[in-house]
């Protein structure tokens, strides 16, 4: 077993990063462990992606699986890295072959759904001007992600039907599973209610000015002067794009 390798973004407000995911398999008892700055969200995908894998009929490896999100002083925050990070160790155990320089955008349900998450469009453009033209994201948020000019937008409902495009043996696969159009439209609107807007940021009129203004090179560093928390206003910037 080898090390798999996948590409994620990570946003910090209107700025994407890319993520370059390391998955290691190693000899020794059962654990994973998710290094690089993750959040409490992300840390929670160690659950999300062995129950997912599991009812998807592609069981993660029993033994150590070490995941490295690459640069390690960058923060990651969030639930889209759910599946860059299950391809990365599948691609590790040999379960399926080499992603290339395809990035994963999307959050993984306990049944092996994708579900969609924010921040989508500007994650796209970040990865495509990188050079990372080829996304697969959850299938409610294709829409969204082909607004991006140059990006090459593959959409998914399920991570089975993912595994099995990128080489998985179809014996194993639960490809029968097919969420219906309810629950993905379901989805869709779910994500985009938690989408944080401008208006419910209280309190913090000069960090939220420069973004209503939608100033030119605005960034979360221009508003390190302002003598308030700018927390708040940097991730309900991508609102501004909807």
């Amino acid at each position: 077993m080898g090390v798999g390798r996948s590409y994620s973004v990570a946003l910090l407000g209107l700025n994407g990063y890319i993520v370059e995911v390391e998955a290691d398999i190693g000899q020794t008892l059962p654990n994973f462990v998710i290094l690089g700055l993750p959040d409490a969200s992300l840390n929670e995908a160690k659950e999300r992606i062995r129950s997912a894998a599991q009812n998807s009929g592609i069981p993660l490896s029993r033994r150590k699986i070490t995941a490295n999100l690459i640069p390690a002083s960058l923060p990651k925050r969030g639930s889209g890295f759910d599946l860059a990070i299950t391809m990365a160790v599948l691609r590790a155990a040999g379960d399926i072959r080499s992603t290339e320089d395809t990035v994963f955008i999307s959050e993984l349900g306990l049944d092996g759904r994708l579900r969609p998450v924010r921040g989508i469009l500007p994650a796209v453009m970040a990865a495509v001007q990188a050079g990372h033209p080829k996304i697969v994201v959850a299938h409610a948020n294709v829409a969204e992600a082909e607004l991006v000019p140059g990006a090459v937008v593959r959409g998914y409902k399920t991570l089975a039907r993912l595994a099995f495009d990128f080489g998985a043996n179809p014996q194993d696969l639960a490809l029968d599973y097919d969420p219906a159009d309810g629950e993905v439209a379901g989805d869709q609107d779910a994500a985009a209610a938690v989408v944080p807007d401008l208006c419910d940021v209280s309190g913090q009129g000069d960090a939220a000015a420069p973004w209503r203004l939608r100033q030119p090179g605005t960034s979360c560093a221009a508003l390190r002067s302002a003598r308030c928390r700018q927390d708040d206003a940097c991730r309900a910037a991508p609102g501004t794009l909807a």
